[in-house]
């Protein structure tokens, strides 16, 4: 994966007005939350009396693992990544490694975890630690005063309320109270003072179980259900997708809406309409990034994926339909026959105030067979936080570059001295510019499902579109591909293409005597080919972000080419059947050089 030169400057005026306007609306935006929290202080419209009870604690259904109670007593706090030993002293008292660390340090998610454990001890020192929080102050300023640290903290207490409570005195269920309107009061606030996007879905998502949950709250829970009503209406497409096209996002907020329309039933009172029918078109949407393993497709953010959570997510799937094949609004499309499955990315960039992780990954696409992954992006590195322009950049995924570019421009790419990325950082480094036309369409001719998708990223900078035709043959044997390269006014010079197909860690790859050819190992022990026309070829290291122990080291098929010279390339992916794996990289290996190894950590 190659660094990107191009989007290493904002390029073009266009995109500088852009971020200009981006970081404006930022500073009105803030300078209004000021404004709007101040007033509120003076007048005081928000609630800001404890509840004085718990009505009902919501299911949890996120995954959870008992042994991590075990490490949490024993002072090692492990979040996105980096361990912080504490050593007998409170995890608020410690310095953060990362953003990414405090943030699920300060989101409370991992009380599920005690709860799990399910002992004495456990509940204990949940209490203990999130009376180190309140105490601390934490809740009230800085990064754990961010409304969706706020938010989802509060979602945690009320979730993991029967952890808390159970065995806890009368002071320390005051406390919880006070905490928990202190919380919605912040909310309230953030709401009233321009929260936008995901922060305001989540912020919404979080009063609406505090109205729920909470005695006395019966008021805010008819407003903010309007408000939760207006956001899914809003955030999540026609077709199911979310506006951010980030599949994480629509997981977490299956994760979420689920146990939120079970407390609503629970308690009697009617679920908002946009709120059920999301739920019923998200759920398909989930079903077309599934691959056969159980694993999401790593696209525009998603990275490692809990396969237990999807399987309890699609437990609640009413309709038990079969995911779908076509999602023109989020622009995605899925490939399916014989147990072989591609999804493919066949959409721009989301609007820019969604497109904060998005990726720059038009065209690219997956291919799994059974239960192997053999064609993968990149995918997003653990945890949250700012994620590295070059992990969202166009060579780390299964697709064409033009020039070592990215088809998208980036706020905050550059060097640590330009105007793109200090605004960059300060406003989150969205997308300012990207592919505007992606033409698509499919069709079935003799039992085979062709693709046919292009865009446009590189026809301002270099003069060229890109169209990807996929075909795979009704028995899922082959998947077979081409590449063509339309030059609109070429920029001399600047016509070499790298066409890039990661590979998953656990596929084994060498070269066959031809050259042109790459046997495949999988670790079923079924053997796949992968041929191109005419092109130089070769194998290279690359880097996959989104495996269950984090970064691992992979491999990926490179064809070079100039697109001035060479219009169009042709490549296959062929199953040719089960081998010994000895045998099979014995036979694939030149004979004068052995195979190449799986690359590990």
């Amino acid at each position: 994966m190659h660094a990107d030169k191009a989007g290493a400057i904002v390029a073009g005026s266009a995109d500088r007005w852009r971020l200009m306007g981006l970081a404006l609306g930022e500073i009105a935006r803030r300078a209004r939350n000021l404004a709007t929290g101040s007033l509120r202080a003076l007048l005081q419209p928000v609630r800001r009396q404890a509840p004085s009870r718990l009505i009902i604690a919501p299911q949890d259904l996120r995954t959870t693992d008992p042994t991590v109670a075990g490490d949490i007593y024993a002072g090692y706090f492990a979040f996105a990544g980096r361990v912080v030993q504490a050593q007998g002293r409170s995890p608020f008292e410690a310095a953060p490694p990362s953003r990414a660390w405090a943030e699920q340090l300060y989101s409370f998610g991992w009380l599920r975890h005690l709860r799990a454990a399910d002992s004495a001890l456990a509940r204990a020192n949940a209490r203990a630690l999130v009376d180190d929080f309140l105490a601390s102050g934490h809740d009230r300023r800085g990064l754990a005063a961010e409304p969706t640290i706020v938010a989802r903290r509060l979602i945690a207490f009320l979730t993991q309320s029967p952890l808390l409570l159970e065995g806890a005195d009368h002071a320390f269920y005051r406390r919880l109270m006070k905490a928990l309107g202190r919380s919605v009061s912040q909310l309230q606030r953030a709401l009233a003072g321009g929260a936008r996007g995901e922060e305001r879905l989540t912020a919404a998502i979080a009063l609406a179980y505090a109205g729920l949950c909470l005695d006395g709250y019966a008021r805010l829970q008819r407003g903010v259900s309007r408000t939760l009503a207006d956001e899914l209406s809003r955030q999540i497409l026609p077709d199911g997708g979310h506006v951010s096209r980030n599949p994480r996002v629509l997981i977490d907020l299956l994760a979420d809406l689920l146990p939120l329309r079970q407390t609503y039933a629970a308690r009697s009172v009617e679920p908002p309409a946009p709120l059920l029918r999301a739920i019923d078109r998200m759920m398909p949407m989930l079903r077309l990034f599934r691959h056969g393993d159980g694993s999401i497709a790593l696209f525009n953010g998603m990275g490692g994926t809990a396969p237990d959570l999807i399987a309890t997510l699609l437990v609640y799937d009413d309709a038990r339909a079969q995911g779908m094949e076509h999602a023109p609004h989020s622009g995605y499309e899925r490939l399916q026959a014989g147990g072989t499955v591609v999804i493919a990315d066949t959409g721009g960039p989301p609007p820019a105030a969604f497109s904060g992780e998005a990726h720059a990954g038009c065209l690219s696409f997956e291919l799994t067979a059974g239960f192997c992954r053999i064609v993968v992006n990149c995918g997003a590195p653990r945890g949250t936080g700012p994620v590295p322009i070059a992990t969202r950049s166009t060579a780390a995924h299964s697709t064409a570059t033009v020039h070592d570019a990215s088809s998208c421009h980036f706020a905050g790419a550059g060097d640590d001295l330009s105007l793109g990325a200090r605004l960059g950082r300060w406003i989150g480094a969205p997308i300012l510019s990207g592919p505007q036309d992606v033409p698509v369409s499919r069709k079935d001719e003799d039992g085979d499902v062709i693709l046919v998708a292009a865009h446009d990223g590189y026809v301002q900078r270099f003069g060229i579109v890109h169209e990807r035709r996929l075909r795979l043959a009704a028995g899922g044997e082959q998947l077979a591909g081409e590449d063509t390269f339309i030059l609109i006014d070429p920029t001399p010079g600047m016509t070499d293409v790298t066409i890039r197909f990661h590979l998953h860690p656990s596929v084994r790859a060498s070269r066959l005597q031809s050259g042109q050819a790459v046997m495949l190992l999988l670790p079923d022990g079924e053997a796949w080919t992968f041929e191109a026309e005419h092109v130089p070829l070769a194998i290279e290291e690359s880097v996959f972000f989104a495996a269950p122990d984090g970064t691992r080291r992979t491999e990926q098929i490179v064809l070079s080419l100039d697109a001035a010279e060479t219009h169009a390339v042709r490549w296959s992916f062929q199953r040719i059947g089960r081998h010994n794996s000895t045998d099979a990289r014995r036979s694939a290996a030149r004979p004068d050089e052995e195979p190449l190894p799986l690359r590990g950590i």
